[in-house]
């Protein structure tokens, strides 16, 4: 809880900057339709806004409705999703459309008991779509108000610890301004997303600047503090795409691991890297086949693709056969049908560099 001045300075500052001040521009500000809100949601949750814009406005484009969401094939879906990253988020997207189609007749709840029984709807989206689309009084508390709020009250509780989350949310909850939480909740995410940056915060521009704890001391820096240093698990993935007559080994990934249902190439993982040379020989597909019937058309340079807990260390080949094989769990397609298939970002953009 925060004292009832502190209360009063805040709000007063956040609406005049966010009157004179606030330009950011995004499709879906000022949005009311839950599933447009619920969909921007799910798409920036760990993308950058930069990069979510383009996916928001295909998807409109392409299912403006909960209902044709809903139909879509998964492959569908996933091919439109492909790049995005995060997969699972596909994957509840398509549940919950489903669920909202089919069992509530398109219609979004309009509680947050109701919103949080939808799969892959948290706190934060819950709180987005309650507020911009219903009115609801929930407090959105995502990156950007967990970095206003602790630097402007000098909060030293961790954010990335379960106390200091709870105390962020009922501090969020205490300064919210319940007969307008729609137009709060855009400017503080504004405010921190434009003004209160993680690195080089213009603070000169904060209208806050004067009573920011963290600003006053000079450390900026030191907020929001995090107590956690993220272990990162670095694998090693070897793609074969071995073509015969124009045709390629692919499977489907299973669940349980990253880019679960997406498609691949012949993989190979190993617990160290592996030299090109090594690679490029068909003893370590665990193949037989003489050079001659063994013809490397290209290999990639090594690829690092990088997510939020693993750093996945790639290189792709690509292998013409004289004789072909059937390897379980693969089947033969054609470039055709392979272009309509969702692969791994990695995969895509070397198939588009060549």
């Amino acid at each position: 809880m925060v004292e009832k001045q502190v209360k009063v300075w805040f709000l007063r500052g956040l609406k005049q900057w966010n009157k004179s001040s606030n330009n950011r521009k995004m499709p879906w500000k000022g949005e009311k339709d839950p599933y447009k809100i619920w969909l921007s949601e799910i798409i920036l949750q760990q993308t950058r806004v930069e990069q979510g814009w383009d996916y928001y406005l295909r998807f409109i484009q392409t299912y403006p409705t909960v209902q044709s969401l809903s139909q879509a094939s998964d492959n569908e879906v996933f091919k439109l999703w492909e790049g995005l990253g995060y997969y699972s988020r596909c994957r509840n997207l398509l549940h919950t459309a489903r669920v909202v189609a089919n069992q509530r007749k398109g219609k979004f709840p309009d509680t947050q008991e109701g919103l949080l029984s939808l799969k892959g709807i948290g706190n934060y989206t819950a709180a987005a779509i309650g507020s911009f689309a219903f009115g609801l009084p929930l407090a959105v508390v995502d990156g950007n108000v967990h970095r206003v709020l602790s630097r402007v009250l000098g909060i030293r509780e961790p954010v990335d610890t379960a106390k200091g989350k709870k105390r962020m949310e009922e501090l969020a909850e205490s300064l919210l301004d319940k007969q307008n939480p729609a137009q709060h909740n855009q400017a503080m995410m504004d405010l921190g997303a434009t003004v209160c940056l993680p690195r080089n915060p213009n603070c000169t521009q904060c209208p806050f600047s004067k009573k920011c704890i963290a600003c006053t001391t000079g450390t900026v820096g030191d907020f929001p503090v995090k107590s956690k240093k993220i272990n990162v698990r670095h694998r090693f993935f070897y793609y074969l795409m071995l073509e015969y007559r124009n045709r390629l080994l692919v499977r489907q990934r299973e669940n349980g691991d990253v880019w679960s249902q997406l498609h691949e190439f012949i993989l190979k993982e190993t617990d160290e890297p592996k030299e090109l040379e090594e690679i490029n020989r068909a003893s370590f597909w665990g193949m037989r086949y003489a050079k001659n019937d063994w013809q490397i058309m290209d290999q990639s340079e090594p690829i690092v693709h990088v997510l939020s807990h693993q750093r996945i260390n790639a290189r792709i080949i690509h292998v013409r056969i004289k004789h072909p094989l059937q390897l379980k769990g693969y089947t033969w397609m054609s470039k055709e049908q392979i272009d309509q298939l969702a692969f791994p970002r990695l995969i895509t953009r070397y198939r588009q560099s060549r």
